[in-house]
């Protein structure tokens, strides 16, 4: 009979960064989630732009002044934010309700490589799936207002920020996912905070009285990180580039408290 040597060589932050991609690329609803998050961000674009289309012959000379084709097609981020978060829970909190932590955590002592690891290859998964969505959903929206020759392409002015800033936008949601699973270690708990946090909280902010709404609203998490789906500014929102500046910090905040809390928490 053979038996199996153990593993004796060194930890590394190469090697840590394989064993997390092994776990992520194994598990069926990594797939399951990409390709819903891909399908639907598509399906409500050419939908949205399919009727914003029937209704442009109507539409007032002013909001015909700030049309936005892209912006149109992007409508699906609404749900994909939510789909690739969510997704990001689940990659620490999955570890956490099989037990399989403990192993991980004791492979590598330190702890905080296998954070920096997890979001390391997440963030690149999600990048890569975010912008296959945001692209596919631009081009096929685009494709619904070609017809009334209303539509726009990359190349315009602002269109290739809009599109790159919606799959950053997604790609930093489901980045916060990952932190907050980490920080709450359970998987309700991380959904609740996410799903509270980047759409409740917004329009829980609409019963505030105008001027402190337009004093907080700018700088709540998704307010600010969605400025950059949008062509124009409007009044009380930041610009697209602080806005999303504003939401990275708000994700790093979160990962470095989960990261002292890694050290510190029994697995």
């Amino acid at each position: 009979m053979t038996v199996a040597t153990p593993f004796r060589g060194r930890i590394t932050q190469r090697r840590v960064l394989h064993s997390e991609w092994l776990k992520i690329s194994t598990i069926r609803s990594t797939y399951i989630t990409g390709a819903l998050t891909v399908v639907v961000m598509i399906a409500l674009g050419i939908v949205t732009c399919w009727g914003q289309s029937n209704h442009y012959a109507s539409m007032s000379p002013d909001l015909k002044a700030r049309w936005d084709p892209a912006g149109w097609s992007q409508i699906g981020f609404t749900f994909s934010q939510l789909s690739i978060g969510v997704l990001g829970v689940l990659t620490v909190t999955g570890e956490y309700s099989s037990g399989m932590i403990r192993a991980t955590l004791g492979a590598v002592p330190k702890r905080w490589p296998v954070l920096e690891a997890k979001a390391v290859v997440f963030g690149v998964a999600a990048l890569v799936l975010s912008v296959v969505a945001s692209l596919g959903a631009f081009y096929a929206g685009q494709a619904m207002l070609a017809g009334r020759h209303i539509g726009t392409t990359l190349s315009s002015p602002g269109v290739a920020r809009e599109i790159f800033g919606t799959a950053l936008y997604v790609t930093l949601a489901g980045l916060f996912g990952l932190a907050l699973g980490a920080l709450v270690r359970s998987t309700p708990g991380g959904i609740s905070c996410l799903t509270g946090i980047l759409t409740i909280l917004p329009l829980s902010a609409r019963g505030l009285p105008d001027d402190w709404y337009n004093a907080i609203a700018p700088y709540l998490p998704s307010n600010a990180g969605t400025d950059i789906t949008r062509l124009y500014h409007t009044p009380h929102t930041l610009y697209p580039w602080p806005g999303t500046g504003l939401f990275a910090l708000y994700v790093a905040g979160t990962f470095a408290v989960a990261a002292v809390l890694l050290k510190r928490r029994d697995a």
